[in-house]
C-alpha cells in the first residue's frame, strides 16, 4: 500500500523487507537483508502512536543495546527514527526461540542444558557487570543463532540504577511466570537477584519442559510463586535439584548471585573451569586501533571514521555486518547496486524503487575509509571458524579488499553479472588483475585501500551508460514471466520442501493435502479463527473484549529427509506456554 511504503521508505533505502518472524504488544519483527552487504537482519518495528506510555521503554532498550556488546547478547545494528516510526536493525538468529527448541525436544538432557546455561550465565555476568538487570529473562527471549550459540534480546524492561545494581527498584514487571516472589508481593529488590529467580525457572523449564510454576488463573499463580513449593520430577538428578533450589530461594539473600554461578559445581561439570562472561566484542573499542601509526591523510581518515561509525545508522550497520562477516571466514563484499525485485520480492517492495546508497565521490570515500577501518581492525582477529586454537592471523594472511578485475571481451556473461554486483575481496596474492603477486607489505596494502574510490567511481562511470537498456531488459524480462504461461503453472500452490527444523513437526504421512484438510477439519472445534494461503494457516484465537491473544502460524510441508509431511510452527503473538498447550492438542487430536 502506499500509506505503508511512505511510512517506510526510510528503512526501503537499505533494506530488503520480508516475513513477519514474531510480534508482541506494539511491535512486530520482519525478516530483512541489508541491501549492501547482503546479509540477513532482524528488523524490529514500533509505531509511536501504537506505543503510546511506553515509549520511554523502546528509548530504554534502544540506550542498552548501544551500550552492551557482548557473543551471547543479540546486536543492535542500526536505528531508523521517523516521525510516526521506530525501526531497530537487529542480528538475525536463524534457530528461532529457545522456547520452540524445548518443545521440539520435549525436555533437554542435563549435557545440553549445561551448555545452554553457561552461555546464559556468561550473558547475565556480563549484563550485570555493564550495570543493568535485564527483568524478563524466559526462553522466548533467548535466540539460537546459526552455531547453535544463544543470544539474549529484548531490554525493553531492564532497569539501570543510578546507583548501581545495589540499589533497589519498584517496578512490578515481566512474565508473572517467571517473576520473583518479592515482586509478586509488590516489595522494593534488587534487579539482579530478581534475575537470578528467573534464571532458576528457564533452568527448571530447560530440565523439564514445563514450569515448575503454572497456573491459567493469575491469582493461583501468584500464590504458587509466595509460597515458593514446586515438584521436581524424577528424571532430575541430585545435583540439578540442589541448583534449582539454590537459585529459587523465597528469600532473596540467600539466593545464589550470578558471580557464585560462575564456578558452581554443577555448571563446571564436565568443562573443568568457570563460566568465560568477559565479551569477546567489546564495544566500539575495534576501531581505536592503529590509529596514530599512519600518515596524516590516513589518520585523518581513520579519525572520520571513531567519529562517525558508531551513530548506529547505515555506515554502523554495514561496518558490523562486514565485521561478523570477517570474523566467521566469509569474504568481505559491499553490492554496487540493490538485487531488482523479482516475483519473490514481498508485497512491500514490488514496484517500490531502491535507490542506491552509494552514489556520491564523498559517499565512495567514506567507504574506502570504513573498509580500511575494517580491514585494519581485523588483523589481529583470531579466526574461530577455521583456526580452532584461536591464534590469531598474521598480517600476511589476511585478504585486501579490492574491486572486481575489470571486464574483458573473453569473459563469460555470468562472470560480468557477478562482477556489476559487488565490490569484493579477492583471492589471497591476487591483484586486481587476478595474476599472482609476492607478498604485500602493509604500507602497499593501505595503499591499495586508498585507490578504491577513484576505481569505484571509473566502474560506475562505465556502467552509466547501460543503465537504461538494463532497465527495459528487466522490465521486459517481468512482462514475459507474467504472460508466459509455463510460469504460471511452475508457480501454482505446493508444500515447500524444507530441511528438518527445531519448529517443525514430524508426521508420519506422506499426503500434505490430507494431513491440510485434518488440521483445517480440527481449528473450528477448538475456537481458533484462521486464514488460509497455500498450506500456510494464519491462526488467531480472540479474548472476551474482542482482542487478539493468540497469532500463530501452522504450515503443512514435505521435508526433504526423510520424506514426509511436515508442519511448521510459528508463534507471532501470545503467551509461549499457551500456545504450546493449545498447539499440541490441535496436533494430538488431528491424529497426524
Amino acid at each position: 500500500m502506499p500509506v505503508e511504503r511512505t511510512e517506510h521508505h526510510e528503512l526501503f533505502k537499505y533494506y530488503e523487507v520480508y516475513e513477519t518472524i514474531g510480534s508482541g504488544g506494539f511491535a512486530k519483527v520482519k525478516l530483512g537483508r541489508h541491501i549492501l552487504t547482503g546479509e540477513n537482519v532482524a528488523i524490529k518495528i514500533m509505531n509511536k502512536k501504537d506505543l503510546g506510555d511506553d515509549l520511554p521503554r523502546v528509548k530504554v532498550e534502544i540506550e542498552a543495546m548501544k551500550n552492551l556488546s557482548h557473543q551471547h547478547v543479540c546486536r543492535l545494528y542500526q536505528v531508523i527514527e521517523t516521525s510516526t516510526q521506530i525501526f531497530m536493525v537487529l542480528e538475525y538468529c536463524p534457530g528461532g526461540e529457545l522456547f520452540d527448541y524445548i518443545i521440539a525436544k520435549d525436555r533437554l538432557s542435563e549435557e545440553e542444558t549445561r551448555v545452554f546455561f553457561r552461555q546464559i550465565v556468561s550473558a547475565m555476568a556480563y549484563v550485570h557487570s555493564q550495570g543493568y538487570a535485564h527483568r524478563d529473562l524466559k526462553p522466548e527471549n533467548l535466540l539460537i543463532d546459526e552455531d547453535h550459540n544463544l543470544k539474549l534480546i529484548d531490554f525493553g524492561l531492564c532497569a539501570k540504577p543510578k546507583g548501581g545494581l545495589g540499589f533497589e527498584l519498584k517496578t512490578c514487571c515481566g512474565s508473572p511466570a517467571y517473576a520473583a516472589p518479592e515482586l509478586i508481593q509488590g516489595k522494593a529488590y534488587i534487579g539482579s537477584e530478581a534475575d537470578v529467580w528467573s534464571m532458576g525457572v528457564l533452568l527448571f523449564a530447560l530440565l523439564c519442559g514445563y514450569l515448575p510454576f503454572d497456573d491459567d488463573n493469575c491469582m493461583v499463580l501468584y500464590r504458587k510463586i509466595t509460597r515458593g513449593t514446586y515438584e521436581n520430577p524424577r528424571w532430575l538428578s541430585p545435583g540439578s535439584v540442589l541448583l534449582l533450589n539454590q537459585m529459587m530461594q523465597m528469600d532473596p539473600k540467600r539466593r545464589l548471585s550470578v558471580r557464585h554461578l560462575l564456578d558452581h559445581p554443577w555448571v563446571m561439570k564436565d568443562y573443568n573451569s568457570p563460566v568465560a562472561w568477559h565479551s569477546r566484542q567489546p564495544v566500539h573499542t575495534h576501531t581505536h586501533t592503529h590509529t596514530h601509526t599512519h600518515t596524516h591523510t590516513h589518520t585523518h581518515t581513520r579519525k572520520h571514521y571513531i567519529t562517525h561509525t558508531w551513530r548506529y545508522d547505515q555506515t554502523t550497520a554495514t561496518y558490523l555486518l562486514l565485521l561478523s562477516k570477517k570474523q566467521r571466514g566469509k569474504p568481505v563484499r559491499l553490492r554496487l547496486e540493490p538485487a531488482v525485485c523479482e516475483d519473490s520480492c514481498s508485497p512491500l517492495h514490488q514496484g517500490l524503487q531502491v535507490r542506491l546508497w552509494i552514489t556520491t565521490p564523498k559517499m565512495l570515500c567514506s567507504f574506502s575509509g570504513l573498509l580500511t577501518c575494517l580491514y585494519d581492525s581485523t588483523l589481529s582477529i583470531p579466526y574461530t571458524l577455521n583456526n580452532k586454537e584461536n591464534i590469531a592471523v598474521q598480517e600476511t594472511d589476511v585478504e585486501i579488499f579490492a574491486l572486481p578485475p575489470p571486464r574483458t571481451p573473453a569473459s563469460s556473461k555470468k562472470n560480468a553479472r557477478a562482477n556489476k554486483k559487488v565490490l569484493t575481496t579477492p583471492n589471497q596474492n591476487a591483484n586486481v588483475n587476478g595474476t599472482k603477486t609476492n607478498a604485500v607489505t602493509p604500507k602497499g596494502k593501505r595503499s591499495l585501500l586508498f585507490t578504491q574510490p577513484m576505481a569505484v567511481m571509473n566502474y560506475i562511470q562505465h556502467r552509466r551508460g547501460g543503465k537504461v537498456f538494463g532497465s527495459l531488459e528487466r522490465g521486459l524480462d517481468k512482462m514475459i514471466t507474467m504472460l508466459t504461461p509455463g510460469k504460471k503453472r511452475a508457480l501454482r500452490d505446493g508444500p515447500r520442501k524444507i530441511k528438518v527444523q527445531y519448529n517443525v513437526t514430524l508426521t508420519s504421512q506422506t499426503n500434505p493435502d490430507q494431513v491440510l484438510n485434518q488440521i483445517l477439519s480440527i481449528l473450528p472445534e477448538k475456537n481458533v479463527d484462521f486464514t488460509q494461503k497455500g498450506y500456510t494457516l494464519k491462526c488467531r484465537t480472540w479474548g472476551d473484549f474482542g482482542k487478539v491473544t493468540m497469532a500463530f502460524e501452522l504450515e503443512v510441508c514435505l521435508l526433504q529427509r526423510p520424506e514426509v509431511v511436515g508442519i511448521r510452527r510459528q508463534r507471532l503473538k501470545g503467551d509461549a506456554w499457551v500456545y504450546k498447550h493449545l498447539v499440541e492438542d490441535i496436533l494430538s487430536t488431528s491424529s497426524i
